[in-house]
């Protein structure tokens, strides 16, 4: 009551200084009242946006072993293709054995598993994820008939087309694209099943994942009874190639469980399936010694040469297909070692013991000649043989990238691996070489492509076989990696 009564006298006594001080207190409470309302609207928005914005997740680090492991699988696949005419012994095998081409395919199934268990180990939802699988799979299919269908005729031909009649259905990317499907399909749909964590013991990730195995072990049975117990009578065929007559040829067959070349059941579901005439016409066959004397070289045909030395085959047919999911099954294990195992040592020990049990059994089936290696046939020991080789380079690709950090010498492996279907596209199936060959000079083998491995290559070191190999690594697989690392550098990838 005092200090409001000096207040009063003060004020009545000065009037005009109360007024001013009166004048001034009001001023500053609504300074600090607009000043406390700014403050907590501010807050209110802070809280907002951080409410709105989702957190962001630190980016997993990328398993750099990965991408180097598919950039071997492409640089082996040019390799072989572009070189393996003059070197034969990298070629193919004409039947039973195991060459560097032999690793192409059983390579990309493998990979192509590891990469399905990394992409689908979360599903957030089933209904997205199987449109997804049916999208790419429909792509790989589409691809794969354009580029080996008969449609495109590169490098050299340069016409295009295919006479329907005889249009290849099956193919690498057509072998992939099952093998995706089946093993991815089997993936999402046991998601729910998926376990978070592993039992202790050895074999809790086998049993953990019991449905893909169990996927994988029905192809298996398919596989094989198909092989030993379906009946493969006499069949016959007109040999169309371009120096044939149209002369028609039979087989004498009558048998079954036959693993030759001309009997088995593998080329008999292929014949009954999609017709003779669109199998693959230039089978690796024709190169063995029964066909010609140029053997393990191509060759012209001995003249007391069987029947089926002219007929077509389809290495990437239809019941070698179901056996190829073995492939992709064992390599989707691999996948879910590495999501599981936290520890290099842990992973390396999954890793290598498998690989060394497949390449045992490998070796026990083929040298005994129970089951012989045939990447024709796709037989038992060849997918336990290349798996485990495959297991064996991936494990040491590990060790030496991701553990010991030696990145920078497989930095070439890496980029091709991160842009594989474009190398695969236009340096595997020689679409820009096709291109380039386009552009010629009064005749089709006047390019620029022809000038560079005939002038630099061959004759510089007088050698018909060095030249090639040679052009092949050099401007071939050298000028792709330089081409798919400046893409890498400004973030352009082809991907299905």
């Amino acid at each position: 009551m005092d200090v409001e009564g000096k207040r009063m006298e003060e004020g009545f006594r000065n009037t005009d200084e109360n007024h001013d001080l009166k004048d001034y207190t009001i001023k500053d409470e609504h300074e600090h009242q607009k000043e406390t309302r700014v403050a907590l609207m501010e807050s209110h928005n802070v809280r907002q946006i951080e409410q709105e914005q989702p957190i962001v997740k630190q980016k997993p680090k990328r398993i750099a072993t990965l991408d180097a492991f598919r950039g071997l699988t492409v640089v082996l696949m040019v390799l072989v293709d572009d070189a393996g005419g003059a070197w034969p012994r990298i070629d193919h095998s004409p039947w039973n054995g195991c060459t560097l081409a032999d690793f192409v395919m059983p390579f990309f199934l493998f990979i192509v598993g590891v990469a399905i268990a990394l992409a689908l180990k979360r599903v957030p939802k089933m209904k997205d994820a199987v449109k997804k699988i049916i999208l790419r799979t429909l792509k790989l299919l589409f691809w794969g008939i354009l580029l080996q269908g008969g449609y495109s005729h590169a490098p050299d031909d340069l016409s295009y087309g295919v006479n329907m009649k005889f249009i290849r259905w099956c193919g690498i990317l057509q072998r992939i694209a099952l093998v995706y499907c089946f093993v991815a399909m089997i993936e999402t749909f046991t998601a729910k099943l998926r376990p978070t964590t592993l039992n202790p013991g050895y074999f809790s990730i086998f049993t953990a994942y019991r449905w893909q195995w169990i996927g994988g072990f029905v192809a298996f049975i398919i596989y094989m009874v198909t092989t030993f117990a379906l009946y493969v009578p006499d069949w016959s065929f007109v040999d169309h190639s371009p120096n044939g007559d149209l002369k028609k040829y039979t087989v004498i067959c009558g048998m079954r469980g036959h693993l030759g070349p001309a009997c088995n059941a593998v080329g008999h579901v292929d014949r009954q399936v999609w017709g003779v005439n669109h199998l693959y016409s230039q089978p690796v066959w024709a190169r063995l010694k029964a066909c010609t004397l140029s053997s393990p070289a191509q060759g012209p045909f001995r003249e007391d040469a069987p029947a089926w030395c002219h007929a077509p085959f389809e290495p990437e047919g239809l019941l070698s297909s179901i056996s190829a999911i073995l492939s992709g099954t064992i390599g989707i294990h691999y996948g879910h070692v590495l999501i599981h195992f936290k520890r290099h040592s842990e992973r390396l020990k999954q890793w290598v013991s498998m690989a060394i049990l497949l390449l045992v059994v490998a070796i026990i089936l083929h040298f005994t000649d129970a089951i012989p290696l045939n990447k024709q046939l796709y037989s038992l020991s060849y997918v336990c043989f290349t798996a485990g080789a495959a297991g064996i380079v991936f494990s040491g690709f590990y060790l030496l990238i991701d553990v010991w950090g030696l990145r920078t010498p497989f930095l070439f492996l890496e980029w091709i691996g991160m842009n594989a279907m474009l190398v695969y596209v236009m340096a595997a199936q020689g679409i820009f070489a096709a291109f380039v060959n386009g552009w010629y000079y009064e005749h089709p083998e006047r390019s620029l492509v022809h000038w560079i491995q005939k002038h630099v290559f061959v004759d510089v070191w007088h050698s018909q076989r060095v030249g090639t190999l040679l052009y092949v690594i050099f401007a071939e697989i050298t000028f792709w990696a330089v081409v798919a690392g400046i893409c890498h550098r400004f973030g352009i990838y082809w991907k299905l």
